[in-house]
């Protein structure tokens, strides 16, 4: 089996023009030193806004209670380099590159930047030869871990204001936090808060300062809710 055919088993597609594929592997110092096809960078380019589409639309559908400019937070944090090249290196796609000798020997196969650009390159080459809907299937498939830590790393989101808007649209009514413990020496406590709607505990979080905790707390809420399908409290 050759490496493309590893690879389309892997991403579970068959390419009808395999060609694309190969372009979309090649990284551009390979170019430099071989004949053959161009380098990954057209590809990259369309990838890139494919990308942007699909993972646009799993936010909206998956959560209709965030306004807009916390869904292109959400977006922004799933489609940069470290969140790319995670992907590419779950689906061991550096293995797959073709890259010029200087960039083989200074490590090119495991670099963020070639593994999130080959990765975006390959969507493209997809969208190209098959369409929207199985560049889709992939994405989402490869994209399901980073989405179900987009709560959970701090990433500079604004757990409580997420909440807010959360509880808000599904109840009418603000979350509110309680401060269950704070123990240890007082250039090193701990504090332990609990996250609430009404009556309801939505989950607990702790953390070096108060607003800490309330934060954490208000991050185990969001991730909680967002991982029931009925979509209550």
């Amino acid at each position: 089996m050759t490496n493309l055919e590893k690879l389309q088993e892997v991403l579970k597609v068959h390419f009808n023009n395999a060609g694309l594929l190969e372009q979309a592997l090649t990284h551009s110092s390979y170019i430099n030193e071989n004949a053959g096809v161009g380098s990954n960078e057209r590809l990259e380019f369309l990838g890139d806004a494919v990308l942007g589409l699909v993972v646009a639309r799993e936010l909206y559908e998956k959560y209709p209670d965030l306004a807009e400019g916390d869904l292109t937070k959400l977006r922004a944090s799933l489609v940069r380099r470290d969140a790319l090249s995670r992907m590419a290196l779950s689906i061991n796609l550096g293995e797959f590159l073709c890259l010029g000798k200087g960039e083989e020997s200074s490590g090119g196969r495991e670099k963020p930047l070639n593994l999130a650009s080959a990765l975006e390159a390959v969507i493209g080459a997809i969208f190209l030869d098959l369409g929207l809907e199985p560049a889709q299937t992939v994405i989402t498939s490869i994209i399901e871990p980073e989405m179900k830590q987009v709560f959970v790393r701090p990433d500079n989101v604004d757990y409580k204001s997420l909440l807010q808007e959360m509880v808000q649209s599904r109840h009418h009514i603000t979350p509110s936090y309680k401060l269950l413990d704070a123990s240890g020496l007082d250039h090193s406590r701990i504090f332990t808060v609990q996250a609430q709607a009404g009556e309801t505990v939505l989950g607990t979080g702790s953390g070096s300062s108060k607003k800490i905790a309330e934060m954490d707390a208000a991050r185990a809420s969001i991730e909680k809710l967002t991982g029931k399908t009925n979509g209550a409290v």
